[in-house]
């Protein structure tokens, strides 16, 4: 029988959402791999615990995480209904719908008919009553916006969805669908961004247009795939995602260059008592228009690092100058 530590909410930062009365914790677990059916269970369950233990109370889905798709959704389901029933107040759980879960016309993208038959098939597999975040996962060239904010907009009316989000949407389509959110009188809590060391394209408006219309920001992938880790400090473990025949970090993308950067970026971690994953971390978080930082994890020791990250989160000017040189010249 699991029973939580009594000091999981000592030492975890919990954030403001935006101008919601939602308080988020600085580092969430993904579920994006290694919670799949292709994946070890236990392993899942006792990253699930560790991660709660340690004050992480956000725990993010998708209905195609996997794989197979949905598996993610099935086996967070099992670990609810085993170690969390008694804790389901305690747990902000969100999942979303946007890219391909299904076969024919209907399984994909943004329609109201998609999201909405999405969103109950990830509360079936979720064993859930409602989910406390549904994100539309994408933009939808060819469906109109309000189309798609209006299925968000329900969902949160019919009672499945507590708040609503968008993930990887630019900053003018994000400003429309604030406003038509609005229009139906359900806030745009949250948007879900890519944000690490290497991907840096919100730096340049979105991060000032979600501070501006009170949006929380969420941003996955803040360890580049475990690239700003020191797993690819000597080339491609076997066990990496990298190695893996399913995923979406390819060996193409470990160039010499890179690996010189993130071994710079070590070495400099190191000059601040920090692991490279810790300052990554820190990094991201030292921009106050993020609200978390949502990472994943292949093992509990893994989560332990990332919460870490918290005791030191203060950059210098020159040590930002010393980072921005790193990824600028290698």
């Amino acid at each position: 029988m699991y029973i939580p530590s009594q000091y999981r909410y000592k030492d975890m930062e919990y954030n403001r959402c935006g101008r919601s009365g939602l308080l988020l914790p600085a580092i969430s677990l993904g579920l994006w791999h290694n919670f799949g059916g292709v994946d070890d269970f236990h392993t899942a369950r006792m990253m699930v615990r560790t991660a709660f233990d340690y004050g992480i109370t956000h725990f993010d889905l998708a209905n195609n995480y996997g794989p197979p798709p949905g598996s993610a959704e099935i086996n967070f389901g099992r670990i609810l209904n085993l170690d969390f029933r008694q804790h389901r107040d305690e747990i902000v759980v969100s999942t979303k719908a946007g890219y391909w879960m299904w076969d024919g016309p209907y399984g994909d993208w943004g329609s109201r008919k998609y999201l909405l038959a999405s969103l109950d098939q990830s509360l079936r597999r979720l064993q859930l009553d409602y989910v406390d975040i549904f994100y539309h996962h994408r933009p939808d060239p060819k469906t109109p916006l309000e189309e798609t904010m209006a299925a968000l907009a329900d969902s949160v009316k019919a009672g499945k969805a507590l708040y609503v989000g968008i993930s990887n949407y630019p900053p003018e389509q994000t400003e429309r669908a604030c406003d038509i959110l609005q229009s139906f009188g359900v806030p745009l809590l949250i948007h879900q961004p890519k944000y690490n060391m290497f991907e840096r394209w919100v730096e340049s408006e979105l991060l000032t247009t979600l501070h501006k219309r009170g949006i929380g920001c969420i941003a996955f992938s803040p360890l580049a795939q475990g690239l700003l880790t020191e797993k690819y400090l000597h080339g491609i473990p076997q066990n990496s995602r990298a190695a893996k025949p399913h995923g979406f970090l390819h060996k193409s993308e470990i160039t010499m260059e890179k690996l010189l950067k993130i071994q710079k970026l070590n070495d400099f971690a190191a000059s601040r008592g920090q692991s490279l994953a810790q300052m990554a971390l820190a990094w991201v978080l030292r921009r106050t228009e993020v609200t978390s930082v949502l990472i994943g994890a292949s093992q509990p020791v893994q989560i332990l690092d990332a919460v870490r990250c918290l005791k030191n989160r203060q950059f210098s000017n020159d040590e930002l100058m010393e980072i921005d040189a790193i990824l600028s010249n290698g």
